[in-house]
C-alpha cells in the first residue's frame, strides 16, 4: 500500500513529522516498507540571483555568471540558453552531489575560465525531464534552502511516498482513510470525516442491473448509476500527481478516478461506457466455453460459473477483478455507468486464482472492502466525476442488499493485562475502540463494518494493546508455583528428542527440515496416499498429503544435492509422520540416510561405500542414546520400500523400534538418487521407558578383578544370525558374563553352513576365576548356543 504525506494529511489533520509517523505506522503493526523522499536530495541546494552575465570569451554557447550566493559573489559558467542577469536560480556549490547526474561538484575550469559550481536544471536535480535551461523561481530569497522554497510553492515537488506492509487482516489500512483513523487512534492527529454526499438523480436509469439468483451470495449487493454527457480526457494535475507517486500511470479521468477512490478510500470502482453496452446489465455466472477480453489486453477463458457482469451480448466485466476491454473508456466516452458493488471475498479469490489474474480490485475484494461504503462511495465518486468531468447523474440503480455485519463483543478491560500485560485504564480502552470505529454500550463493543477480521473478545483487547504500543511491555519474571528447583519443563518425549537429534549430529549428519507435506506418487511409495491424509486445500501439486514417513524428503534432498555435484551425504531429519488423520495417528521419527562414500578420497585406501552396516551402527548409536535396551532381536518384517534382503527391523519382540539397510532400488529410481543409498529409522515413541525413574544416574560399578576373556566357534546353518548367537551366549550367564561380540565369519563350508566367532568376556565380582569356573561357564555357553541355533562347536 502506497501513499504520500500531503494525501494522508487530506483525512489526517496533523502535525506529526514524517519520522513521527512511519515510526508509528510500524508500531500500529502497518510495517513501513519504504520511504522515498525527494527533499533528501536535494537538502543542500540553496536559491542565488543572477548578477551579471556575459559571453564566454573562447565559446559561443557558454556564458560566464557573476552570481549572489549567501556565501557572497561566485563566477559560473554556463551553457543554459536562459542564464541571464536578474533571474533567481537554484546552486549547487562545490561538494554538493548532483542526482540527476550523478556527480560531487567541484571548482573546475570550462575552455579556461573558472566555475565555482553550477545552476541547475530540473532534470539534473530529479524534479522533471525538462532541460531545455536552468531552473528559473518567480520569487524566493538568495541563501533560501530550495527545499523550503518547494514546500510552500510546489508541495507535490517534494512530497514524500510511503509505502506499508499490510497483513491480510488489516483490508481497513488498504485505504488512505483507513491509515489516517489508525495514527488518529494513536494520538497522531484528528481524523478529518468523510463527506456525507447524496447526489440527486434527475432522471431514471436507463439500464437495469439484475443478480442471478445462483450467484446471489457471491454477489450481495450491486449498486450504480448513469451519467451522461461527461467530458473525459486528460485528469487534473493534482490527480495526475497523486498516482504517479504511488507508481500508477494516469489514463483518462475517469479512470484516475476509479483509481484515486481504490487506494484513497479502499472503494474499487468500474466505468462502463454507455455507448458500448447493449441493453441491461446481469450479474450471472460464465457459462461454459465464454471469453472476455480484459483491460490488461488479454483474452481470458471464462471458468464456468465465475461472476462476471454481462450486457445482452456477452461478459462485459470480470466481477470484482477487472474490466471488460469492450465496454472500457476513452475519450470520446461521453455516457457512462458508475459501478460500485460488494462481493464475496472467497468467490473472487477462487476466480483470481483460477484466471490467474492480480489486480488491485481483486487484492481489496479478496481480503474484504466495506459493504456498508458500497452506495457511500458511489455517491463520492459521482460528486468527484460531476465537478471534474461535468454530467448529468440518474437515479441509482440496486440489485440485491448490504450483507448483515452487525456483531459485539464484551470488552472485558482487566482481560488486557492478564493478555498481554498491559496495565490499560478502562475508560482509555474504551476510548481507543472508540476512536477506531467500534460502537460503546456500556462493556459492549460493536464491530464497524470495515474491520471483518475482529471477530471475538481476544481481538478488542489486541486492537487497545496495538494502539497503546506493545514497546511499553516491560519484562518481569515470571512468579515461580513453589520454592525450591524447578521442576523439568521438557517432557521425557522431548527429552528423547533432543538426545536423538544430537547424538545424529554427534555421527556427522546434517540435519534438514523438509515439509511434512509431500506428493501423491511419493506418498503412494512408502505407503501412504490415502484420502484420509490428503490435503483439503494444497499450496502446490506437491504438497498433497501428509508424509508417511520422513526418507522421502530425505531422498528428494539427497537427489537435489546430487544434481549440484555434492555425491557423498550423511542427512538426518526428526518429525512427526502420518498414519491417518484422526488425532492419535501420528507419530515423531527420526531417520538417516548415506549416500555415496564413508570419506574423500585419501591416500590410505580408507574411502568405501556406505553399507547397511554402517546404517545398523547408527541406529543402534542413536537407540542407545535415547535409552533403548541393550538386547534386541532383529527380523525382516520389511516394508517394501526396504531391500529386502539387505535390511532389517530391530525389535522388541513384535515392537519394532527401528528400521536399518538399503533403500529398494525401485525407491531410488523414483527419486533420481544414483548409487547405493543405505538409511535407518528410529522410532521415538515405541522405545519402552525404564520402569524405575530417579533424577540420578547409578552408581558406577566397576570391578577390581581381572576380565578373563574366550573365543569360540560354531558351525551353523547359514540362515542363523549372529546376533541370535549372540544373545544365546550372553544369557548363558547373566552375572558373569559382561559382553559378547563376533569378531569373525567363514562361509563356504560343507552343506553350504558357515561359522561364527565370537568372544565372550568374563568379568568377575567377588572372587578371582579359576579354571573350572570358566569351563564351567564355557559349557554353559556352548551348550546355550547349541539350544539356540542348532549349531555346533567347530573342531
Amino acid at each position: 500500500m502506497k501513499f504520500t504525506l500531503s494525501w494522508l494529511k487530506e483525512h489526517l489533520d496533523t502535525t506529526a513529522t514524517l519520522d513521527e509517523i512511519t515510526e508509528a505506522l510500524t508500531d500500529l503493526g502497518l510495517e513501513v516498507e519504504e520511504v522515498r523522499d525527494p527533499a533528501a536530495k536535494l537538502r543542500t541546494f540553496t536559491l542565488a540571483r543572477v548578477l551579471h552575465a556575459q559571453q564566454h570569451p573562447d565559446a559561443d554557447r557558454l556564458r560566464v555568471c557573476r552570481v549572489l550566493t549567501d556565501e557572497g559573489e561566485k563566477q559560473i559558467v554556463c551553457g543554459a540558453p536562459n542564464a541571464r542577469e536578474g533571474i533567481t536560480v537554484v546552486l549547487a556549490k562545490p561538494g554538493d552531489y548532483v542526482p540527476g547526474i550523478d556527480v560531487t561538484l567541484g571548482v573546475g575550469k570550462i575552455r579556461g575560465v573558472e566555475s565555482q559550481g553550477m545552476m541547475a536544471s530540473e532534470r539534473e536535480l530529479e524534479l522533471s525531464d525538462e532541460h531545455d535551461g536552468i531552473i528559473e523561481l518567480p520569487s524566493g530569497q538568495v541563501g533560501q534552502r530550495f527545499v523550503d522554497w518547494l514546500a510552500e510553492n510546489a508541495p507535490e515537488k517534494v512530497d514524500p511516498m510511503i509505502h506499508i506492509k499490510i497483513t491480510p487482516n488489516r483490508p481497513d489500512a488498504l485505504g488512505v482513510h483507513g491509515i489516517a483513523r489508525d495514527l488518529a487512534a494513536r494520538g497522531l492527529g484528528v481524523l478529518k470525516p468523510v463527506a456525507d454526499t447524496a447526489v440527486p438523480g434527475r432522471f431514471a436509469s436507463p439500464i437495469v442491473v439484475t443478480i442471478d439468483p445462483a450467484i446471489a451470495e457471491k454477489a450481495p449487493y450491486f449498486t450504480g448509476r448513469v451519467i451522461r454527457g461527461v467530458r473525459n480526457g486528460p485528469s487534473p494535475d493534482w490527480l495526475q500527481q497523486r498516482l504517479k507517486a504511488i507508481g500508477l500511470r494516469p489514463i483518462n479521468t475517469l479512470v484516475d478516478i476509479t483509481n484515486l477512490f481504490t487506494y484513497d478510500m479502499n472503494r474499487p470502482l468500474h466505468v462502463f461506457d454507455m455507448a458500448k453496452v447493449s441493453g441491461n446489465l446481469h450479474v450471472r455466472p460464465a457459462a461454459a466455453g465464454e471469453e472476455i477480453l480484459a483491460l490488461d489486453g488479454k483474452t481470458y477463458a471464462l471458468p464456468e460459473g465465475a461472476m462476471v457482469i454481462a450486457d445482452d451480448n456477452g461478459p462485459e466485466s470480470i466481477a470484482g477483478i477487472m474490466g471488460g476491454e469492450v465496454s472500457g473508456c476513452s475519450d470520446d466516452t461521453t455516457d457512462v455507468f458508475l459501478e460500485s458493488a460488494y462481493w464475496d471475498p472467497i468467490a473472487i479469490a477462487a476466480t483470481g486464482r483460477a484466471m490467474k489474474i492480480n489486480s488491485d480490485a481483486r487484492y481489496r475484494f479478496e481480503r474484504g472492502v466495506d459493504p456498508a461504503f458500497t452506495r457511500p462511495g458511489l455517491e463520492l465518486a459521482t460528486q468527484m466525476i460531476l465537478d471534474l468531468c461535468g454530467g448529468e447523474p440518474s437515479e441509482v440503480v440496486e440489485a440485491g442488499a448490504v450483507p448483515d455485519t452487525a456483531r459485539a463483543y464484551r470488552l472485558d478491560t482487566a482481560r488486557t493485562a492478564s493478555l498481554v500485560g498491559l496495565d490499560i485504564p478502562a475508560d482509555v480502552q474504551r476510548a481507543t475502540l472508540t476512536a477506531l470505529g467500534f460502537r460503546m454500550e456500556g462493556d459492549l463493543a460493536h464491530v464497524p463494518s470495515w474491520r471483518p477480521d475482529v471477530l471475538g473478545e481476544a481481538d478488542l483487547v489486541e486492537e487497545i494493546a496495538r494502539i497503546a504500543s506493545l514497546t511499553k511491555l516491560q519484562g518481569q519474571p515470571l512468579p515461580r508455583p513453589r520454592p525450591g528447583v524447578p521442576k523439568p519443563v521438557l517432557t521425557p518425549l522431548q527429552v528423547r528428542e533432543k538426545s536423538a537429534r544430537r547424538q545424529a549430529a554427534a555421527l556427522g549428519y546434517n540435519e534438514c527440515v523438509t515439509y511434512s507435506f509431500i506428493d501423491k506418487a511419493s506418498a503412494d511409495l512408502f505407503g501412504g496416499g490415502a484420502d484420509a491424509v490428503r490435503v483439503e486445500n494444497p499450496i502446490s501439486s506437491e504438497m498433497t498429503h501428509l508424509r508417511p514417513d520422513l526418507l522421502p524428503g530425505l531422498l528428494a534432498a539427497a537427489a537435489r544435492n546430487q544434481a549440484r555435484g555434492f555425491a557423498d551425504l550423511a542427512l538426518f531429519e526428526l518429525g512427526p509422520v502420518f498414519a491417518g488423520g484422526e488425532p492419535g495417528e501420528q507419530a515423531t521419527q527420526i531417520a538417516g540416510l548415506m549416500v555415496g562414500h564413508t570419506a574423500p578420497r585419501d591416500p590410505f585406501g580408507s574411502r568405501r561405500k556406505v553399507d547397511l552396516y554402517d546404517a545398523k551402527a547408527d541406529a543402534e548409536a542413536v537407540l542407545a542414546a535415547i535409552g533403548a535396551p541393550a538386547k534386541v532381536q532383529v527380523n525382516r518384517k520389511l516394508d517394501p520400500w526396504w531391500h529386502p534382503g539387505r535390511a532389517g527391523n530391530i525389535a522388541l519382540g513384535p515392537n519394532v523400534l527401528a528400521t536399518f539397510g538399503e533403500i529398494h532400488p525401485r525407491i531410488l529410481r523414483a527419486f533420481d538418487v544414483k548409487g547405493t543409498a543405505v538409511a535407518f529409522t528410529v522410532r521415538i515413541a515405541s522405545v519402552p521407558f525404564p520402569k524405575a525413574r530417579t533424577a540420578t544416574r547409578p552408581a558406577l560399578n566397576i570391578s577390581e578383578l581381572q576380565a578373563v576373556e574366550r573365543d569360540f566357534a560354531f558351525v551353523v546353518d547359514p540362515q542363523v544370525e549372529a546376533l541370535t548367537l549372540v544373545n544365546a551366549a550372553a544369557g548363558a550367564d547373566k552375572a558373569l558374563i559382561d559382553s559378547v561380540t563376533v569378531f569373525d565369519q567363514f562361509t563356504g563350508l560343507e552343506g553350504g553352513r558357515k561359522s561364527i566367532a565370537i568372544t565372550a568376556r568374563l568379568q568377575p565380582r567377588d572372587k578371582t576365576l579359576t579354571d573350572a569356573d570358566i569351563e564351567a561357564v564355557s559349557q554353559k555357553i556352548i551348550d546355550k548356543v547349541q539350544k539356540a541355533t542348532g549349531g555346533t562347536l567347530r573342531a
